[in-house]
């Protein structure tokens, strides 16, 4: 049974986590403009066999706070340290994805006593030294003026899944249940897009990835539009003595479309003693 709770940022904020399963901990950090719930129930209910998840909604999303006023991607890595300390766990490996895998790197670089193990799903080290996605790709991830929430949704995933799976009943299928399940929950108002934009542009770690110490898995689809593969070589490259795991025909939501290989692969190496 998930035990839901929020937790307080420095700068006053409320911070919604869930803590579900049981095991070794993991701080799981969503990418852009997504809740915890991003996940996906499937891909959760399978990891949380194996470890204790800290499920957290981002700033600005979920129901956490939402303010309309500017922040950084360390700002968000100090979010999690808050969220972990409000969970009394000092010490748990992280697994970001996205902007959520850029938000763990600062939360390695500023906590690296705290950090156990580090998983880099489909991320980047920030734009000057990354390999951009197509701009007509990018684009489809802001929500554009007279879009519903979920018109919004279905043009993100249209370009963050990957061809296959866009193309498939199962892929389909699975997108219109995710609708569903966000419909449920607090919207992402149309400002936290905006101001985590800003975030992801003021980031950047190239010349600091040398200084992350925890041993890390960089995991990534080879069909990603987002934030294309060879971001995944530029990251494992940095990080000394890193993994890197490449997923086929898998795109930017790649623990939707692959979550057993997802589980498997993360899963072994954060249980790696």
């Amino acid at each position: 049974m998930a035990k839901r709770d929020f937790a307080q940022s420095k700068d006053g904020l409320k911070l919604r986590y869930e803590i579900r399963g049981s095991g070794a901990p993991v701080a799981m950090i969503m990418g852009f403009s997504g809740s915890g719930r991003a996940w996906s129930q499937r891909f959760l209910g399978m990891m949380e066999k194996r470890f204790t998840l800290v499920v957290i909604d981002n700033r600005g999303t979920g129901e956490s706070d939402k303010p309309d006023v500017a922040w950084t991607l360390r700002d968000m890595a100090d979010d999690v340290a808050a969220v972990l300390d409000h969970a009394k766990l000092p010490r748990s490996h992280v697994f970001g994805i996205s902007m959520g895998g850029m938000i763990a790197q600062e939360y390695a670089l500023a906590y690296p006593q705290r950090v156990d193990r580090l998983v880099l799903g489909c991320t980047n080290c920030g734009i000057s030294h990354s390999i951009p996605g197509k701009p007509e790709d990018l684009a489809k991830l802001m929500p554009q003026p007279g879009m519903s929430p979920a018109e919004a949704a279905r043009a993100a995933f249209s370009v963050a899944c990957g061809k296959a799976f866009v193309a498939s009943a199962d892929g389909q299928r699975f997108i219109d249940e995710q609708l569903a399940d966000a419909a449920n929950y607090p919207i992402t108002p149309q400002h936290t897009f905006a101001r985590q934009f800003g975030a992801i542009s003021g980031f950047d770690s190239h010349a600091r990835l040398g200084e992350i110490k925890a041993p890390t898995l960089v995991i990534h689809g080879d069909d990603d539009a987002i934030v294309p593969v060879q971001n995944a070589d530029i990251l494992s490259q940095g990080i000394a003595g890193s993994r890197k795991h490449i997923l086929k025909g898998i795109g930017h939501m790649f623990f939707w479309e692959a979550p057993d290989e997802t589980v498997q692969v993360a899963g072994d190496f954060l249980a790696t003693k």
